[in-house]
């Protein structure tokens, strides 16, 4: 009986062990992928880029200096004169009016790569904003947004390789990207969604 009870002992000593064993080679292995997890991210962001690094055109011929914006939240659109939602103009110059004195700028980019829809030169596009829209927001010289020419602004809005943030393709006229007060693309707006969706707005007070 003694022996028994013995046998029992160790065996129950021995269960407890291989238990304890495991859970400690659990934790281990979750501490290390945590770790892992945390040296990626780091890895990540150092290889990230911000928007600070570009200088443009603007429709008027003088260079915009996208380091001018740090400390500002920055939505970047790229937009047509004939396109069924080129009266997104008024919400993004609403929008503008509304938040510009609260560290934020709308920065639009003309371009013809959706329908032939933004056809004029830059001049001519300049003179559509002001006179049907009243814009006031920076606008960019026209680009190419896709494609073998696509601009190297957008080749970093679009490429997670360079952004850190995800994969996108330009869709269509009015696509929205937003960037944080540390110049990094943080999301990706449809075309349809208005620039005065609550989505947006709540992003710009946060």
């Amino acid at each position: 009986m003694k022996k028994h009870s013995f046998n029992f002992r160790n065996a129950c000593l021995f269960f407890i062990a291989l238990i304890c064993f495991t859970a400690c080679k659990e934790e281990k292995k979750e501490k290390t992928e945590q770790l892992t997890a945390v040296v990626q991210e780091s890895q990540n962001k150092m290889q990230q880029e911000n928007i600070y690094q570009f200088k443009v055109e603007d429709l008027y011929g003088e260079e915009f200096d996208f380091s001018q914006l740090k400390g500002k939240k920055i939505m970047v659109v790229n937009t047509a004169s004939e396109c069924g939602l080129t009266p997104q103009y008024e919400n993004l110059q609403e929008l503008y009016e509304t938040f510009k004195d609260d560290n934020f700028v709308i920065v639009g980019f003309p371009a013809n790569n959706f329908g032939g829809q933004e056809p004029g030169s830059n001049k001519e596009i300049a003179a559509f904003c002001k006179e049907n829209y009243g814009v006031t927001f920076p606008m960019m010289a026209k680009i190419s947004v896709k494609g073998d020419d696509i601009h190297p602004v957008y080749q970093f809005l679009t490429q997670e390789s360079k952004n850190g943030f995800q994969d996108s393709e330009v869709e269509w006229n009015f696509q929205k990207y937003l960037i944080d007060e540390q110049g990094y693309l943080v999301d990706v707006i449809s075309p349809r969604t208005l620039p005065i969706d609550e989505k947006i707005i709540s992003w710009i007070k946060g």
